[in-house]
């Protein structure tokens, strides 16, 4: 699936919803990841949250211009070898 985003002179996007859309898809989508870029939709977007985790149609969202990570992420914690 590829998302339909307008770009904007400051390097963000702005990206209409269509019905059952979520926020972590978007992201998904939009930037190949989640981890870091969430929490940016939600922090430029306020309110959004308050909509809950699937959004209807119609609802505009900013995304935010994000660099791409430098380093690799490890989540993972081994207990034993």
């Amino acid at each position: 699936m590829d998302l339909k985003v307008e770009r904007l002179p400051d390097g963000s996007a702005r990206y209409t919803t269509i019905d059952g859309d979520m926020v972590d898809q978007i992201c998904w989508l939009h930037y190949g990841r989640e981890w870091e870029t969430t929490e940016a939709v939600y922090v430029a977007n306020a309110g959004l949250a308050a909509r809950g985790p699937v959004l209807p149609a119609g609802v505009v969202i900013r995304l935010p211009l994000i660099a791409a990570p430098t380093a690799s992420r490890r989540d993972t914690i081994r207990l034993f070898d």
